[in-house]
């Protein structure tokens, strides 16, 4: 769940002591009774920024790394790179703000280089960093090899869900392969140690605590921090919020129905303009997006890079567009170069970019080049932070028996997104289960109190998991409630971007339970869409 903040596209938890013990153990936190692992010497880090290598990267972001251990129940076991990238605060500097896109899986560095402007304002107090977390982009990324299609190719085969004994044997077989190209850092990939490793890098930066903006599955990271190190949250904004109980199989669902609402959206404002590719017939048209998906999953659609384009795929690319109104234009545009043409350039700039696959895991702990980040990175690392985030691992009996009424409820929820959401729920299988920590112990942080903003129209995050995850977080949590449409509000509402600049550099917070209006403006009037 990428927070969208330009119109180019982004490429989305223990009963008794004994078992809290090794739960978490298991999620690299030393168990009260034990000895704490030495990280004094990840602590005495700071950051030798640096001008980027990448030369396509803005010429005024920086770019430095800190060194965090793979495991931190045992830190002397292996260590690896994260990534950082900054613009340097141009105002009276009061320490710096970190950033999260979202994802899981986005990585930090290319969203602050194409998405720097929305974030200028914050440089009046703060050095505006970000970074690409553990598994992500430049920091030992995962990746689940060449071929890595061949678990969501058996659910492009709508008969696939009609066996599944055999999809449930690929999708082992798929896990196998992510664990054989991921290096090291997959068992150790997952939310709650990229919360430690933020704790590591604010101490790089030289800040007693965090100030943070998170965005979508941002939230949830931030989260994590506040419950892992409350006395260290400084101002923390979360937008977009994550739920923080519900399971993989029910925010599937939430997912669904909230993207089918804005392809509900999309439609209605396509078949007003005669240059729709699906006619002005808005019942048809809806039927036509259907059958389409359909027809790609029987006959994918070659590329211009040798490989198909299968219904899933334009599923997967629709979903980004629909992040924000900014992008139908474009949107209606690649859709139309599919349906009259069969050119899938357009709709490809939606779905996940990346570079070229390079052979082999990334094992050795340091950063790698933009160049060699693999195409499936994203992918990837969504699937295994949260699969890792995740403690419900049903066995194949069980998804055996559940897989028709699962199937009915996600088509239920959307005839066109229900079916890729499914696949991601079923891809943790052959996976190790994840922690509990996230679901159990997540709750009633005692820290400074931090902004939760919620957006009504939120296709990806529904405005009630803002509400339930404030509950839970309890009277530290400051809800602001966006009125608008979009994944997230910092980008799209004038108000929100006010709201959460005000606190970040203020100190200044909006009464809990204020909202946000819509912003009044035609969105089709201010946007400078791009062609794809």
């Amino acid at each position: 769940m990428l927070a969208k903040l330009s119109t180019r596209p982004a490429v989305r938890r223990c009963a008794g002591t004994g078992v809290l013990a090794l739960a978490l153990l298991g999620a690299g936190l030393p168990a009260a009774d034990r000895p704490q692992p030495d990280l004094s010497r990840f602590y005495r880090q700071k950051v030798t920024w640096a001008a980027c290598k990448d030369p396509d990267m803005p010429k005024d972001l920086q770019c430095g790394k800190v060194t965090v251990p793979l495991d931190y129940a045992r830190p002397r076991a292996g260590t690896l790179d994260v990534a950082l990238a900054r613009y340097r605060a141009t105002g009276k500097k009061q320490g710096s703000v970190l950033l999260n896109f979202g994802g899981p899986g986005g990585a930090g560095i290319p969203g602050l280089a194409t998405g720097g402007k929305e974030f200028m304002d914050l440089t009046n107090g703060y050095d505006v960093v970000t970074f690409d977390p553990r598994g992500v982009g430049r920091s030992s990324p995962v990746s689940c090899g060449e071929g890595s299609d061949d678990a969501s190719s058996a659910m492009d085969d709508e008969t696939g869900l009609d066996h599944p004994r055999a999809l449930l044997a690929k999708l082992r077989r798929a896990a196998g392969q992510c664990a054989r190209h991921s290096g090291l850092v997959l068992p150790h990939i997952g939310t709650v140690n990229a919360s430690r490793d933020l704790d590591v890098i604010r101490q790089a930066l030289g800040d007693k605590k965090l100030n943070y903006l998170g965005f979508s599955y941002g939230t949830r990271l931030g989260a994590v921090y506040a419950a892992l190190f409350p006395h260290k949250v400084g101002r923390i904004a979360l937008d977009g919020v994550d739920t923080l109980t519900e399971p993989l199989s029910e925010q599937g669902v939430a997912a669904a129905e909230g993207q089918q609402t804005a392809l509900d959206d999309f439609l209605d404002w396509c078949t007003t303009d005669v240059a729709c590719p699906f006619g002005q017939d808005r019942r048809a048209a809806g039927d036509q997006v259907v059958r389409l998906v359909h027809s790609l999953d029987t006959n994918p659609a070659p590329t211009d890079f040798g490989g198909s384009f299968s219904g899933q795929n334009l599923v997967g690319a629709i979903g980004q567009a629909l992040y924000s109104k900014q992008l139908w234009p474009s949107l209606e545009r690649a859709l139309a170069s599919l349906v009259q043409d069969g050119d899938t350039r357009g709709v490809l700039n939606f779905a996940t970019s990346g570079s070229g696959l390079p052979p082999g895991g990334h094992g050795n702990g340091g950063l790698v080049d933009p160049q060699d980040v693999p195409a499936d990175n994203l992918e990837a690392a969504l699937m295994a932070i949260n699969c890792a985030d995740d403690p419900d691992r049903p066995g194949a009996a069980q998804i055996t028996k559940d897989l028709k009424n699962l199937r009915a409820e996600y088509e239920q929820a959307s005839p066109v997104f229900g079916r890729y959401r499914l696949t991601e729920l079923l891809m943790c299988y052959g996976r190790p289960k994840g922690t509990d920590f996230i679901r159990e112990r997540v709750k009633n942080v005692d820290s400074a109190r931090m902004l939760l903003v919620g957006t009504r129209g939120d296709p990806a995050t529904p405005y009630r998991w803002t509400v339930e995850t404030a509950a839970r977080l309890g009277p530290s949590a400051v809800v602001l409630d966006n009125k608008g449409d979009g994944h997230t509000g910092y980008s799209s509402s004038t108000c929100v971007h006010q709201k959460i600049d005000d606190f970040l550099l203020y100190g200044s917070l909006p009464p809990s339970g204020s909202s946000c209006p819509a912003d009044g403006n035609d969105w089709s009037a201010t946007t400078n869409a791009t062609d794809w």
